[in-house]
């Protein structure tokens, strides 16, 4: 009994090292520049999504992340919550091409895409899209604004991060590019954005940083569309909270009065 104690004893104690070793030896390797702090429209209790932003968000998207990056999470009717009226969108929609209804001789056949499809993904698989990309996969963008730490902040410290030339005494992968707020600081995507890569429809001037500020509050909103109504709902709660409490207090003042 006691021999079998002492092997549980020794067994969790080796089991503790090599977890406190890994753990040390992932930060390590993770360890990157966090990313500074930006003024976004959604910030703080009372923030709201900038309307005119979120549509040019969507059209860097579309035509510069699109290419690589897909959003399964999100519909082209959702679209609307971003300002574009109905019309609009369908015939955004109605540019893209998905799988449609087998003929009647089971082939598979296309058709133009509509209010309820997804925003379509650019492979057709994993497989394909690894191939396309030396091996990477390129993360799906639906919830990148939460599942990342800093949120919009990192996705455009992203954007923004790349260095032409790697600092001296760092040696690159084959393929990779040095980006300063990347894990490791070597990413496989190449810079993504160029000045003027887009051209907004309201005249913006289309800079690294306004796209990257801009595409950062799509996929913010894309993440968390719900965001707004949340913040509501939390100050009517709280106003409630305040009412309700001062009511709770001149009861309690008028109930032991006589006591005074």
């Amino acid at each position: 009994m006691i021999r079998t104690f002492k092997r549980i004893a020794v067994a969790a104690a080796l089991l503790a090292a090599f977890s406190v070793s890994d753990v040390s030896t992932s930060r390590a390797a993770s360890k990157a520049t966090p990313p500074p702090p930006q003024d976004w429209s959604f910030s703080g209790v009372f923030g709201t999504f900038d309307r005119a932003q979120l549509q040019r968000g969507y059209l860097v998207y579309r035509e510069v992340c699109a290419a690589c990056h897909s959003m399964k999470q999100v519909y082209f009717r959702h679209l609307v919550d971003i300002g574009l009226s109905e019309n609009a969108i369908k015939a955004i929609a109605a540019e893209f091409e998905v799988a449609g209804e087998p003929d009647e001789d089971g082939e598979p056949t296309e058709r133009p895409a509509r209010l309820f499809d997804r925003l379509p993904s650019p492979y057709a698989n994993d497989n394909e899209a690894r191939s396309a990309n030396n091996g990477a996969l390129p993360p799906d963008l639906s919830l990148i604004a939460k599942s990342r730490v800093g949120g919009a902040d990192y996705i455009h410290a992203l954007l923004t991060g790349y260095l032409e030339k790697a600092p001296a005494g760092v040696t690159m992968g084959e393929g990779m590019n040095y980006n300063t707020y990347f894990a490791a600081n070597q990413i496989a995507m190449a810079p993504p954005l160029a000045e003027d890569g887009v051209e907004y429809e309201d005249g913006t001037k289309a800079s690294v940083d306004q796209q990257a500020r801009d595409v950062a509050a799509f996929m913010t909103w894309a993440a968390e569309p719900e965001m707004e109504e949340r913040k509501r709902m939390g100050i009517k709660v709280l106003l409630f909270l305040i009412i309700l409490t001062a009511m709770l207090y001149a009861v309690k003042r008028r109930v032991w009065s006589d006591l005074h």
